[in-house]
């Protein structure tokens, strides 16, 4: 008998191998890019800190008269949204989820409509430029501005 089938076979080989690989992907970006960002809830939270920390180092002439105010108004913001971090983490996943969603939206809406404006035609020299037509043409409507309301299909 081989010594190869002597020894057990491991069924997982494939998934430990892949398993080590990503272990090592990760520790690479984290040497390379530095610690991932932490979930849209613990982000929040160091907004708030952050902005927290700016205000209340801040010390002008404005802030000078109304300073126990402004910390007494950064204390309730923070008590206010500490309770709904802890409570619904997973809302403010949604909540980045859905600002993705939209600004792929509005840059696909964007697009669309760069392409409209921009759309040109081979002229006569061989460069990419507006039509002739349309240059001559007063009644053009891409010199019209806006023509009103257009939907946009989202889906």
């Amino acid at each position: 008998m081989s010594e190869a089938t002597d020894r057990p076979v491991d069924g997982d080989a494939w998934a430990d191998a892949c398993a080590e690989d990503l272990a090592a992907e990760k520790a690479r970006r984290r040497a390379e890019y530095g610690p991932p960002p932490g979930s849209a809830a613990e982000e929040l939270r160091k907004l708030v800190d952050a902005v927290a920390d700016k205000v209340s180092s801040l010390q002008t002439p404005l802030f000078g008269v109304a300073a126990p105010a402004v910390q007494q108004a950064i204390r309730q913001a923070k008590s206010a949204v500490e309770p709904v971090i802890e409570r619904n983490p997973q809302v403010f996943d949604h909540l980045a989820a859905a600002g993705n969603e939209l600004l792929a939206a509005y840059r696909s809406a964007v697009e669309g409509q760069e392409s409209r404006w921009t759309r040109t035609t081979e002229g006569a020299s061989g460069t990419a430029g507006p039509s002739k037509k349309a240059a001559d043409d007063p009644s053009d409507p891409r010199d019209e501005g806006p023509s009103g309301t257009e939907r946009i299909d989202l889906d």
